[in-house]
C-alpha cells in the first residue's frame, strides 16, 4: 500500500486487493480478540493490546513509506486515486472532535441547544456542507497551480512576501491549536486504554503521531489514514448499530433511532415534574449563592478557606486519625487556589457551571426541540428563541468557511493528479464522511435513552464500574454525587463531559469490552490521522513557506524536507506539553480554530480566485483585520479567559453571538477590507492573475 509501483488500472486493482486484505485482516483481528475474552482474558491485557497493535499498524506502514523526495513527502506525488485520497481526507477530516465529542455535543446540547450554547446538529450541518464549499469553490482551482502548500496559492496569487507570510502564520496558528485538540484526546484514550496516567498517555500518543508522519511525510500520512479510516468506521458504526438493535430489534440506527426520541421526549416531561430533581435544582442554587458570597469578596474567602482547611489537618492529626484521610486533607488544602486571581478564575467558573446544573434536566435543553425558548410565548422566551437560533446559524456558518480555510484539508487535494479527480476525490471524501455523520445524532440519541432508562433511578451503591474508572482518568468528564442526599442517582447529579460519550458507549450499553476497546482504537486512529496532516502543515508553513523563502534560500529541497521533519518533530512535542495542561474540552477548541481559518484565510483566497481586481494590499488588509477581529471576540468575549484575566462581568456579546461563532464577524470584515482596500489600492494584474488563477 505504501510504495505504489504501476500506473493506470492495474494500479488500481492492486490498491483495491491490498485494502481488501487489511480490511479482512482487521475483523480477523477483533474476532480473535472477541474469542480471547470470553475464554477469560483480563481487560488489563486486552487494552494495551488494541493500542499497541493498532499503533504499530499505522507505524509500519510509515516506515514503509518513507522519503526524502520532495514531491512525495509534500504532495505524495500526486497520483493517489480519488476514491483512496477521499478516504483519506475522510479520516483527515474525522477528528478527534468528529469521533470522540460530536456525539457527545449532541448529547449535552441536543439539536437546537441552549441561549448559551449553540445546538449540537450545526457541527453536523457546518462540517458536512463545508465539503461542498471546498468542492465548489477552492480545491479544483488550487489543484490547477500544481502547489504543495496553502501559503504557496498566496504568493502565487498576490506576489511579494506579506501575504504569504501571514497566509503562513495563520496556517501555524489555526493548526497549532486544532492539533493540541487531537494530542489532547490521543492522552485521553492512551490513559483509558492502558491505565496509565493522562500525561504518559499523550507521550505515547506523541510517539505515534511521529511514526506515522515522521519518515514519509504527504506519501506516509496518505497511507496511515486510509488505515485509520478503516478502523474508525468500524469502531462507529459497531457501536451504535449493536445500541440499535439491542434497544429496538434494528441496526440501522440513521432509520430507526425517532422512535427513541418519542421516549426520551417523554422521559424528560417525567424529569421535569419529579420532586427529587427538583430538590436536587434547589441544592445547586444554594451551591451557587456561597460562589456568589465568595465572589463578592475573594481576598477574605481565600483565606478562610484556606484557615478551614488547615485546622481540619491539624484536628486530624490530633486526633491520631487514619493516614488516608490526613493525606487526603492536605490534598484539598494544596488544591486550593494559589492567589486571589486564580480563586476569581476557578468560583467564577464554578458559579457558571452550577447555575447550569441548577437548571431543569440538569441544564440540558430538550433534545428534540429545534431551538431554545418559544416564538409564540413571553418577550424573554421570543429572545432566548432569537438568540439561540442566531447563534446555531451563525456556528454553521463558521464551520462551513472554516473547512474551507483549512489548510491541512486543501493540502490533501494537492495529492491527486488532475482537476477533474479533484473533484471527484471531494466527492468521495463527502460520501466517506457521510457514513458516519449520519449515524451521530442516532447515537447521542441512543446513549441518551440508555442512561435514562439504565441509571437514572440506580441506587449509589450499585453504580456501574465505568463510572468509577473513567473519572480516574479526568474527574472533569464524569462524576455522579449525590447532591439530594436520597442514595438514588437523579438525571440532574450526573455530569457527563462531550469527550467522554463515545468512548464510554459500550460500557454504558453493557456491549462486551472488545468493543470498548475498538471504539478507543478509532478515536485513537481519528486523533492520529488528524494531527499527523496538521503537523505536516506546520513543519511545512515553518521550514518551506516562512524559512526557506526568507532566511534559507540557500538550502536544496531535499534539505527542506529534512528540516520539515525535525520542525515536525518539535511542534509535536510542544503541542503534546499544552494538551498536558487541559486548555479546554476538544470541541470548543477545534471549533475555535475554525472560525480563525475562515476569518484569516477564506476572503482572500475566494475573492483571489474569481475576482481579479483583488490585490496584494487588499489581501494583506483583509486577512489581518479578519483575524484580529475573530481572535479579538474570542479572546475578550469568553468567560473562562476573561475570568483568567481578571476581568469582571459578563461579557457584552454582539447581537448575542458567542465567542466560538466570532466567524462571522472576522469573515465580513475580511471581505470588506479586502474588497475596499483593493479599490482605493488598485494594481496591475499580479503574475498568477495574469495566468488566470480566477474563473476558467
Amino acid at each position: 500500500m505504501a510504495e505504489p509501483g504501476t500506473r493506470g488500472a492495474a494500479y488500481k486493482r492492486r490498491l483495491l486487493r491490498l485494502l481488501a486484505g487489511y480490511v479482512a485482516s482487521f475483523l480477523l483481528f477483533l474476532l480473535v480478540l472477541a474469542w480471547a475474552e470470553q475464554q477469560g482474558v483480563s481487560r488489563v491485557w486486552l487494552g494495551p493490546i488494541f493500542l499497541f497493535s493498532t499503533v504499530m499498524m499505522y507505524a509500519v506502514i510509515g516506515i514503509t513509506s518513507r522519503t526524502t523526495d520532495p514531491e512525495e513527502y509534500y504532495v505524495a506525488g500526486r497520483r493517489i486515486p480519488p476514491m483512496f485520497n477521499g478516504m483519506a481526507a475522510a479520516a483527515d477530516w474525522m477528528s478527534a472532535a468528529s469521533f470522540i465529542s460530536l456525539a457527545g455535543g449532541l448529547y449535552l446540547q441536543g439539536f437546537g441547544g441552549s441561549p448559551g450554547q449553540p445546538g449540537g446538529l450545526a457541527y453536523v450541518l457546518g462540517w458536512t456542507g463545508g465539503f461542498c464549499l471546498v468542492a465548489l469553490l477552492i480545491a479544483p482551482y488550487l489543484r490547477r497551480l500544481n502547489l504543495y502548500t496553502v501559503p504557496d496559492y498566496f504568493d502565487v496569487r498576490y506576489g511579494g512576501n506579506w501575504p504569504r507570510r501571514l497566509a503562513a502564520l495563520a496556517a501555524v496558528i489555526i493548526s497549532f491549536t486544532y492539533v493540541v485538540a487531537q494530542i489532547y484526546g490521543i492522552g485521553l484514550i492512551a490513559s483509558r486504554l492502558t491505565g496509565v496516567n493522562f500525561e504518559i498517555g499523550i507521550l505515547l500518543g506523541f510517539g505515534g503521531v511521529l511514526l506515522c508522519s515522521f519518515l514519509g511525510g504527504m506519501r506516509a500520512i496518505t497511507w496511515t489514514q486510509v488505515a485509520q479510516y478503516v478502523v474508525l468506521l468500524l469502531a462507529f458504526l459497531i457501536p451504535v448499530s449493536w445500541l440499535a438493535y439491542k434497544q429496538l430489534g434494528n441496526p440501522m440506527a440513521p432509520f430507526v433511532y425517532g422512535k427513541q426520541l418519542e421516549k426520551i421526549e417523554e422521559l424528560e416531561h417525567g424529569l421535569l415534574a419529579s420532586p427529587a430533581e427538583k430538590a436536587v435544582q434547589e441544592e445547586f442554587l444554594h451551591r451557587a449563592a456561597e460562589y456568589r458570597a465568595k465572589l463578592a469578596d475573594v481576598d477574605r474567602a481565600l483565606a478562610h478557606e484556606r484557615e478551614t482547611a488547615r485546622e481540619r489537618v491539624r484536628r486530624l492529626k490530633r486526633e491520631d486519625a487514619d493516614s488516608a484521610l490526613i493525606v487526603a486533607a492536605n490534598r484539598e488544602l494544596a488544591a486550593l487556589p494559589k492567589d486571589a486571581a486564580a480563586a476569581r478564575e476557578q468560583w467564577t467558573r464554578a458559579l457558571h457551571e452550577t447555575l447550569q446544573r441548577a437548571s431543569a434536566l440538569g441544564g440540558l435543553p430538550p433534545h428534540g426541540t429545534p431551538y431554545a425558548g418559544d416564538p409564540r410565548g413571553s418577550p424573554a422566551e421570543k429572545a432566548a428563541f432569537g438568540e439561540s437560533r442566531a447563534n446555531f446559524l451563525a456556528l454553521v456558518f463558521c464551520l462551513m468557511v472554516g473547512t474551507a480555510g483549512m489548510p491541512h484539508l486543501l493540502t490533501r487535494f494537492y495529492t491527486v493528479s488532475s482537476v477533474a479527480k479533484t473533484r471527484i476525490s471531494v466527492a468521495w471524501a463527502l460520501f466517506f464522511v457521510g457514513l458516519l455523520y449520519l449515524s451521530v445524532p442516532a447515537l447521542a440519541v441512543l446513549v441518551k435513552f440508555e442512561v435514562m432508562q439504565g441509571l437514572v433511578g440506580r441506587s449509589f451503591d450499585a453504580l456501574p464500574s465505568w463510572i468509577v474508572q473513567w473519572a480516574r482518568v479526568d474527574p472533569a468528564l464524569v462524576s455522579v454525587s449525590d447532591i439530594n442526599g436520597d442514595g438514588l442517582v437523579q438525571f440532574a447529579e450526573i455530569h457527563l463531559g462531550a469527550d467522554i460519550i463515545m468512548l464510554a458507549t459500550p460500557e454504558i450499553g453493557g456491549l462486551p469490552y472488545v468493543v470498548s476497546g475498538l471504539v478507543a482504537a478509532g478515536g485513537l486512529a481519528a486523533a492520529l490521522s488528524t494531527a499527523d496532516g496538521l503537523l505536516l502543515t506546520i513543519s511545512n508553513a515553518l521550514v518551506r513557506d516562512l524559512y526557506s523563502q526568507d532566511l534559507g534560500r540557500h538550502i536544496g529541497a531535499e534539505q527542506r524536507v529534512i528540516l520539515s521533519k525535525f520542525a515536525l518533530m518539535g511542534v509535536a512535542l510542544l503541542a503534546a506539553m499544552v494538551a498536558t495542561l487541559k486548555p479546554a474540552e476538544i470541541l470548543p477548541l477545534v471549533s475555535a480554530s475554525f472560525s480563525l481559518a475562515a476569518s484569516a484565510m477564506v476572503p482572500a483566497m475566494v475573492l483571489g480566485i474569481f475576482w481579479r481586481g483583488a490585490t496584494r494590499p487588499g489581501a494583506v488588509a483583509g486577512m489581518l483585520a479578519g483575524f484580529g477581529v475573530a481572535a479579538w471576540y474570542m479572546v475578550t468575549k469568553s468567560v473562562a479567559i476573561r475570568a483568567a484575566l481578571g476581568l469582571a462581568g459578563e461579557p457584552e456579546l454582539w447581537f448575542g453571538i458567542l465567542p466560538v461563532a466570532s466567524g462571522v464577524y472576522g469573515v465580513a470584515v475580511g471581505v470588506v477590507m479586502t474588497v475596499v482596500v483593493s479599490l482605493l489600492r488598485p494594481q496591475p494584474a499580479e503574475s498568477a492573475a495574469a495566468q488566470g488563477v480566477g474563473i476558467p
